[in-house]
């Protein structure tokens, strides 16, 4: 079997002057090592130089020559986006000539007359490896798609800008685009790579009109280094200016975090603290820029605390599981049905924290699960008492967070509170919110039916709170709509949300599934519900949640009095 011998392109050498003979001696000194070509004079020089332009590597130029002299040639190949690389050699025996195409931007120069052979494929070898070389580094230090500087190279330059030019006093930006995913998948990624090079260029117009420095560092998120501007929402505006302009039918919103200059704080430093800043208004369509502030780093650094204090606080017991109770209010009187298990976290420094402190910031950082698995253990564990007890099973709703879907060991993870406390799927029902399905909804919504061909019951929670509610109750399979406590607020002064609650219990009872309404406070309030056909209520009007003591002295005083929903099914043998 024959090969194919490959073939390797040889570096391309031009040589230009008016003179054979030169032409003729240069070509026997660069033969062996490059692919030579010729010109006669400037005007055949630049025809060639575009004609091979992949692969010229090297142009010896004369000087004076007719028709188009070497000059003018070097002056062409100065102002020329696709020739000013190519590095050129002049050929003069004029010593102030030579400094004049220096000057001009000539890369070297080879004396005439023509002397020793080796120095001369020398000094040719030397200024292509020079400008091979330079070009390697241009490459590599720039991103390719906006021409701004890469992350590595962006922040080697902001170092020595803060290492050796302390006196400019330099800003930090950091520039994201909301919900680029979405544009992308919307418009395609061409659309997409227009967008980025739209901004990329209004960057660099603005950066030529003070000093200063920016990158793309990935995706859709722009740094920008640059001298102390008092104006931060001018740059953001012309940016978004730009933007608008390419946008079309899109609403294209650009969000930026600023952390201004501080001394002794290092460009790293500054730039994670305006990439703090710019993500703290994601998905906020209001605010479009937020400056870095004392009471930003502080909550940084309290957020920081809590999340390195986490595992130890679980080991430690410091999260405590509290119980709302759900009542029947279908019955006269209402009866207790259900609870739902809601997490606390008695911290020894900052006392009782807030759920809104910490869940989201567990949620966005994917350690909403360690919690979330304490919370179920807890659970189960005290279903399994209070049945022991009080002789029925009480269920009990626990949350289930998009990591937790995401999980591969949800599962065993699941089952593994069940059978510890010796309970049935039925009796821990799961809550999710119609938001853990905006991403890879397929994914979850077939998670979410296997957990029920398991037995357990999925609750959607904040039900009417997100943009695809009424989608995603059509696509996800649930066994309990939950309603909103916004809804229940002002039913009792306001028609039109009295009219929305019934219209969602008339989708429910299209769907086959009982509603808990959330936030009840006032008897009106039952009473409306009532009327509406809502058959659980869980609110403030029946209790606030409680720690498991107190909830079980509620359990014994509603026994007593014969107000406890106990299905047959859920009598302990």
């Amino acid at each position: 079997m024959i090969q194919a011998k490959q073939i390797q392109l040889a570096r391309l050498a031009l040589i230009v002057d008016d003179q054979e003979i030169n032409r003729d001696v240069l070509g026997v000194i660069l033969e062996d090592s490059y692919d030579v070509i010729y010109a006669c004079n400037g005007k055949e020089a630049l025809t060639a130089a575009h004609d091979n332009l992949d692969r010229l590597a090297v142009i010896l130029l004369d000087l004076n020559m007719p028709v188009m002299n070497g000059y003018d040639v070097l002056e062409y190949l100065r102002d020329n986006e696709q020739l000013k690389h190519i590095p050129v050699i002049v050929l003069t025996s004029d010593k102030e000539a030579e400094l004049i195409a220096l000057n001009m931007g000539a890369a070297d120069f080879i004396p005439k007359p023509f002397d020793v052979h080796e120095i001369i494929l020398a000094r040719v070898n030397r200024v292509v490896a020079l400008c091979e070389g330079r070009q390697l580094i241009n490459e590599t230090q720039t991103d390719s798609l906006t021409q701004l500087y890469n992350r590595g190279f962006f922040y080697y330059y902001a170092d020595q800008i803060y290492r050796y030019h302390p006196e400019w006093h330099m800003d930090a930006f950091v520039l994201n685009i909301n919900s680029f995913h979405s544009l992308n998948e919307l418009n395609g990624w061409e659309f997409g790579n227009r967008l980025l090079r739209e901004i990329g260029e209004e960057i660099r117009i603005f950066l030529e009109q003070t000093q200063g420095i920016a990158s793309r560092f990935e995706a859709d998120y722009f740094a920008i280094y640059c001298q102390h501007c008092e104006d931060y929402n001018s740059i953001l505006e012309r940016i978004q200016n730009r933007v608008n302009h390419i946008s079309g039918h899109n609403n294209i919103q650009l969000r930026m975090g600023v952390m201004p200059w501080m001394e002794e704080v290092t460009p790293t430093q500054m730039f994670d603290r305006a990439r703090v800043a710019c993500n703290l208004i994601r998905g906020n369509y209001h605010t479009h820029l937020l400056v870095y502030n004392e009471a930003i780093r502080l909550r940084e650094r309290y957020e920081t605390q809590l999340i390195n204090e986490l595992n130890h606080a679980v080991e430690s017991h410091q999260f405590q599981v509290y119980y709302q109770p759900k009542y029947d209010i279908q019955c006269d009187p209402p009866r207790l049905n259900s609870a739902e298990a809601l997490v606390r976290w008695k911290h020894p420094e900052f006392g009782m924290i807030p759920p809104a402190d910490f869940v989201p910031l567990f949620e966005e950082k994917g350690l909403i699960y360690i919690v979330d698995t304490f919370v179920w253990r807890q659970a189960g564990r005290q279903i399994a008492a209070w049945r022991d007890k009080f002789g029925f099973t009480l269920p009990v709703s626990v949350n289930l967070s998009r990591s937790d879907i995401l999980n591969p060991d949800l599962e065993k993870t699941l089952f593994g509170v069940i059978e510890e406390s010796g309970l049935s799927p039925k009796d821990l029902k799961l809550e999710v919110t119609e938001s853990i399905c905006t991403d890879d909804a397929q994914r979850m919504i077939s998670v979410i039916e296997k957990l029920r061909e398991y037995g357990f019951e999925i609750e959607m929670d904040d039900f009417g709170t997100g943009y695809s509610s009424l989608n995603m109750i059509s696509l996800m399979p649930i066994d309990v709509l939950k309603l909103d406590m916004k809804f229940i607020k002002n039913i009792e002064a306001n028609t039109k949300d009295l009219r929305m609650v019934e219209l969602i219990l008339d989708i429910a009872k299209y769907l086959g599934v009982p509603v808990v309404a959330e936030g009840a406070e006032t008897q009106n309030q039952i009473k409306l519900l009532r009327e509406a056909s809502c058959d659980i209520v869980q609110g403030f009007y029946f209790s606030r949640p409680l720690p498991k003591e107190e909830f079980e002295t509620l359990i014994q005083s509603e026994l007593d009095k014969g107000r406890v929903n106990v299905p047959a099914d859920m009598i302990s043998s």
